[in-house]
């Protein structure tokens, strides 16, 4: 099931993240491999997330590779290790949708999100390059907490992109 899309105001936020490089086919391996650290990294350094834990798609190429940051909201940036780095999404107007069900459905839901933002004469805040698609900030926020809701059918997921300011 879809929300509506809308666009929304976010403000700057501080987040910690872990960045990979990964074929379409590896897109689950920062979420199984990097959210455990990413979390016990924090917790080591006395910091607690304050959202959900998110991946933000920095360069899309389908055909290639995917840039990803498994990532989370801080209240502040702490310090940095070899695996996780802070940083601070940007402010701005998003585009943003509600999606519920597995996040493995998410490809046409994104599809119909791009459609939108086309159709309402809305510009994402991105560039097209010869090594794919470059964003400002393209979230893939997981609403539902797995140790909550076991069932992915039944997760609740936000698609939030930046747009041109």
């Amino acid at each position: 099931m879809l929300t509506l899309p809308e666009t929304i105001t976010r403000p700057a936020q501080a987040y910690a993240f872990i960045k990979y490089t990964v074929p379409m086919d590896k897109v689950l391996q920062p979420a199984d491999e990097g959210f455990p650290v990413l979390f016990a990294t924090l917790a080591e350094q006395g910091i607690a997330p304050v959202g959900p834990a998110f991946y933000n798609y920095r360069r899309i190429d389908m055909a290639t590779t995917l840039d990803i940051e498994a990532g989370v909201a801080v209240a502040q940036a702490g310090t940095p290790t070899d695996r996780v780095q802070f940083g601070t999404l940007p402010a701005g107007r998003f585009v943003s949708l509600a999606w519920h069900g597995h996040p493995n459905k998410l490809e046409p839901v994104t599809g119909v999100l791009i459609g939108w933002v086309r159709q309402s004469g809305q510009v994402l805040d991105m560039v097209e390059r010869s090594d794919g698609d470059h964003f400002a900030c393209r979230l893939e926020i997981y609403v539902t907490d797995p140790d909550d809701e076991p069932d992915m059918d039944k997760w609740v997921t936000e698609l939030a992109f930046k747009l041109k300011d």
